[in-house]
């Protein structure tokens, strides 16, 4: 999923694409019309602090490396262009899921989380010159990455999904988009999946996703393949025309530390797996996806 193409959140985008007011722009596509907009909140604009009332845990703080604690914060390398994991809202803030969690682990290790913005294709040479503590940036969890860094537990299933217009009958998995007119975004591991499959009718790449999914509002495709988080938040932010129905497969995500720097792994996990169980990832799920990963 992360990260073959950047994304960029702005109102104009969302405007085009669900109150029909512009043009696509990738495909050939021209406009089309439009029905209502979603009446969804946009999560980007929440100004609500969700992680408030996380409580520090004395006796996870306890088992931080001792830099960590002399230094009382925690650096977290992200790459801030990929909506809704990690992204700067209109305001420039640095917003997303990603984000939320970030704080959120703050929090309950008690120390302040210090985010550091890098370049994807640098993110792991930057982790392993200690240019930040840990990797929090929609990480997939991969056998050839683990020869270089170490992971948490995955923390999210990312993976392609199927999204199709509200009320579409016959299209439920994978199988079902043989012989379709499907839709992705360009260098997505969604356009990697369905092409593996194969036996579709045509296959549109757009620029954007929010350009697919106006295609697929006005009939010019029948579903779209796109990354989970990616295509569940623009979805929800127009729950009223589209829907997610199936999966193509997973892809983890963790968090991502150096080699040797398994006691901050380590007590990490420990507030991940509060923040699982006293349910605030829960809310930080239901807050960008309007699903519970955590069920």
């Amino acid at each position: 999923m992360k990260k073959k193409l950047y994304l960029f959140l702005s109102l104009l985008i969302v405007c085009t694409i669900f109150a029909g007011c512009g043009t696509s722009s990738s495909a050939g596509s021209s406009s089309g019309s439009s029905s209502s907009s979603s009446a969804a909140t946009d999560p980007a604009k929440d100004t609500k602090d969700i992680t408030a009332d996380i409580k520090k845990n004395d006796t996870i703080s306890a088992t931080l490396p001792s830099s960590v604690k002399t230094a009382g914060k925690i650096t977290i390398g992200v790459d801030d262009s990929y909506p809704p994991m990690e992204f700067r809202n209109d305001t420039n803030t640095l917003v997303g899921f990603d984000v939320d969690f970030g704080n959120a682990l703050g929090k309950k290790l008690g120390v302040k989380v210090e985010w550091v913005p890098t370049q994807w294709d640098g993110i792991i040479v930057a982790l392993k010159a200690s240019k930040f503590d840990m990797i929090l940036s929609s990480l997939s969890d991969t056998a050839e990455r683990e020869k270089e860094i170490t992971y948490s537990k995955p923390y999210i299933q990312g993976g392609p999904v199927i999204v199709v217009k509200k009320g579409t009958k016959g299209i439920t998995k994978a199988e079902d988009l043989k012989g379709k007119l499907v839709g992705v975004q360009k260098g997505t591991t969604g356009e990697d999946a369905i092409k593996q499959m194969g036996g579709y009718k045509n296959l549109t790449a757009y620029d954007k996703i929010t350009d697919a999914l106006q295609d697929l509002g006005i009939g010019r495709t029948e579903a779209v393949v796109a990354d989970d988080q990616v295509g569940r938040y623009y979805v929800g932010l127009a729950s009223d025309k589209y829907e997610v129905v199936g999966k193509m497969n997973e892809e983890p995500f963790g968090i991502g530390f150096k080699k040797d720097n398994t006691a901050l792994r380590d007590s990490v996990q420990q507030a991940i797996d509060e923040l699982k169980s006293d349910g605030t990832l829960s809310k930080i799920s239901k807050k960008w996806f309007g699903i519970d990963y955590y069920k």
